[in-house]
């Protein structure tokens, strides 16, 4: 699954009160969002010359699983305003990389340069963006309830259904709805309090027990994770469905009711303030209806929209609806932990998520661990990217 994110609704309104100014003046209708490409070098790309891409070009690898198994006149991303052209303008570079084997910087740089033209993304004339981060959680848990294990992780349930609605309508590609047939019609699961308090009427079956039930919100937040039992297993759990609710930040709650500063909201602020409230702090967590089912996983993970593993720092999680999944961005923004310093890289698109919504959007996958969740957590950053496409290929 895509990254689901805890903080990206969170950010104040440009306008925290109604501007003071005449009735009778109409604001200015709000643009539709528009991909626009500019040609740019890669001399062009701030930090290019120092970043080792390596483990960019790995992940790129990762990705042309993908490519390989299309047949070459395929679109890479059908549904996407940047197509990407089609499977066959990405073999040749797919096969170049599969060959370097233990490359060194330079290798990795020449592959990417000789392969690929960058190009600005736009929405309209604007390049400017948002970027977030997410991690992989890790629990302590067990398999079966008791002592301090009392909050279920679900697995899907049997009548959980979900429909493509590019199915139905093209223009509606990339988009999944979740719900459950109710005398003969689709509508949406229980929400999150039903399903939590046992009052959905559902037959579900827990994978896991965990002990804290706000680090299992933010598991559902993040999409995936593990889980490390007593005897030393680890659980890695992935995406497996959604109840179709819609996703309501709790973080937005706590900043319009004053609960915490906009400048302060962070992962741990939000725990600790659920900690410090318990009664109110289970209310708060029911205020977002949506909620997440997992399912286990075995080998390399977490998997991200794209179906291979994804990779920490590498991995950015896009908006399909603009932008093709596989394809390598050159970021450009600020790092989490410190806003003078620049985090300037090179990303593959493995990933979407229900808050990733933009033509300049992205989310960064930082990896597992407290070094992840803390940088997750902080990364909320003004930036842009350009998209590399294929030199063979011109961008419509």
């Amino acid at each position: 699954m895509g990254a689901v994110l805890l903080l990206a609704a969170c950010a104040p309104p440009k306008f925290l009160s109604k501007p003071e100014a005449p009735t009778t003046i109409t604001p200015e209708k709000e643009k539709e969002a528009e991909v626009k490409l500019q040609p740019s070098t890669f001399s062009a790309l701030n930090g290019w010359a120092a970043d080792d891409r390596r483990t960019a070009l790995s992940a790129f690898v990762l990705s042309c699983q993908r490519i390989k198994k299309m047949s070459p006149n395929s679109p890479v991303a059908a549904s996407a305003k940047i197509t990407g052209g089609v499977a066959a303008d990405w073999v040749g570079a797919c096969r170049a990389a599969e060959k370097i084997k233990s490359p060194s910087t330079n290798d990795a740089r020449q592959f990417f340069e000789n392969w690929f033209m960058p190009y600005l993304v736009m929405d309209n004339s604007n390049p400017d963006g948002l970027f977030t981060g997410y991690f992989e959680p890790e629990l302590a848990g067990a398999l079966a309830r008791g002592g301090a294990f009392q909050t279920p992780l679900y697995a899907r349930p049997d009548d959980l259904v979900s429909a493509s609605l590019g199915d139905f309508n093209e223009d509606l590609a990339g988009n999944t709805i979740w719900g459950r047939v109710e005398n003969g019609r689709l509508k949406p699961y229980a929400p999150r309090s039903a399903i939590e308090n046992g009052t959905s009427g559902a037959k579900l079956k827990p994978i896991a027990w965990v002990a804290d039930p706000v680090e299992a919100f933010f598991l559902h937040v993040q999409g995936s994770g593990r889980v490390r039992i007593g005897d030393g297993t680890v659980l890695r759990l992935g995406f497996a469905g959604k109840n179709g609710r819609e996703y309501k930040s709790i973080g937005r709650v706590l900043i319009d009711r004053g609960e915490i500063p906009a400048d302060r909201l962070t992962m741990d602020s939000i725990s600790e303030w659920v900690k410090q409230n318990p009664e109110q702090g289970r209310k708060l967590l029911h205020e977002n209806p949506s909620f997440v089912f997992f399912r286990e996983l075995s080998g390399p993970g977490p998997i991200g929209a794209a179906g291979v593993a994804l990779t920490p720092e590498r991995s950015l999680a896009i908006d399909r609806r603009y932008l093709p999944l596989g394809a390598p961005i050159w970021v450009e923004t600020i790092d989490p932990l410190d806003g003078k310093k620049p985090l300037n890289r090179l990303m593959i698109t493995q990933d979407t998520g229900g808050a990733i919504k933009g033509v300049v959007r992205g989310d960064i996958f930082f990896g597992t661990g407290a070094n992840a969740r803390k940088m997750a957590g902080n990364m909320k950053r003004a930036g842009k990217y350009f998209i590399l496409l294929p030199t063979s290929l011109l961008p419509q």
